[in-house]
């Protein structure tokens, strides 16, 4: 038994619901000779491309089901046919993946596995830890009376503004400098805490007064005054107008007894 083919299955949809080409035209917009070239099975009467989609359009109007009259339907100009797979294509295809997925482990294992381990060592790469770079040291004060630019000059311990005074406290002290009178110096007096550092100059002979001396370290003109207070212990040190520390004469030592050195104290007899 021969199966019908589209254009004789849409002629008999049609003429079962008691519908004319004429009016079957009109409803769906389309040439009445579109129409008459289908149910003829005359596909190459209709334009290039469009006998499948006015088949399928008049066949879902008529409700007919070309999924069920899939031969039939094969046969419409337009149809593709799939070619069946090649084994020897397919064979290929299997090998070249093979080939890739085996390349990308060793690359993988490239990146991953230290040089060493593979029998020679890797080139430098981002990947190393880029150790610190190591700073010049400082350049060393000038010795120079004219120093160059970029040296280091040491603050002058003693120039025409007068002595330098540095103090720094390891608790709360209070201090008080009285230069001479006679040079028209006006008292200074400050509270030091704990990290508060004081530099000053001098200029001319003054007094230097601790009421916790125990607790300040003392530089004048670039000296340590080394007073031997303790805490909570006053002090009071008279220096000249080149920061020596003026003290009363030592008594007389025994004979043979060490001589203590001055010179470490900034202190004169």
């Amino acid at each position: 038994m021969t199966e019908e083919s589209v254009g004789q299955l849409i002629q008999q949809a049609r003429e079962a619901k008691g519908l004319t080409l004429e009016a079957l035209a009109t409803e769906l917009k389309l040439p009445l000779r579109h129409l008459e070239a289908i149910e003829g099975d005359h596909w190459e009467a209709l334009p290039p491309g469009r006998p499948r989609p006015l088949a399928r359009q008049l066949a879902a109007r008529l409700d007919v089901d070309l999924e069920y009259h899939t031969g039939a339907f094969q046969i419409v100009p337009g149809v593709q046919e799939l070619e069946p797979p090649d084994p020897r294509q397919e064979r290929l295809e299997r090998v070249v993946m093979g080939v890739l997925t085996a390349v990308s482990v060793l690359v993988l294992l490239w990146l991953v596995v230290p040089g060493p381990s593979l029998g020679h060592k890797p080139p430098p790469s981002y990947l190393t830890v880029l150790t610190r770079p190591t700073l010049p040291p400082p350049p060393a004060p000038s010795a120079s009376p004219y120093p160059v630019l970029g040296e280091l000059l040491p603050e002058a311990p003693l120039n025409q503004q007068g002595v330098l005074v540095s103090l720094r406290v390891m608790d709360t002290c209070n201090v008080r400098i009285d230069p001479q009178a006679e040079l028209g110096g006006q008292p200074l007096a400050r509270t030091l805490r704990v990290s508060e550092p004081w530099r000053l100059r001098v200029k001319g002979p003054f007094t230097l007064r601790l009421d916790n001396a125990g607790v300040v370290n003392v530089e004048v003109a670039g000296h340590r005054i080394v007073h031997g207070q303790s805490v909570g212990e006053a002090w009071t040190g008279k220096f000249d107008e080149e920061g020596h520390w003026l003290r009363l004469a030592p008594p007389e030592l025994p004979e043979g007894a060490p001589v203590p050195d001055d010179d470490e104290d900034g202190s004169r007899p």
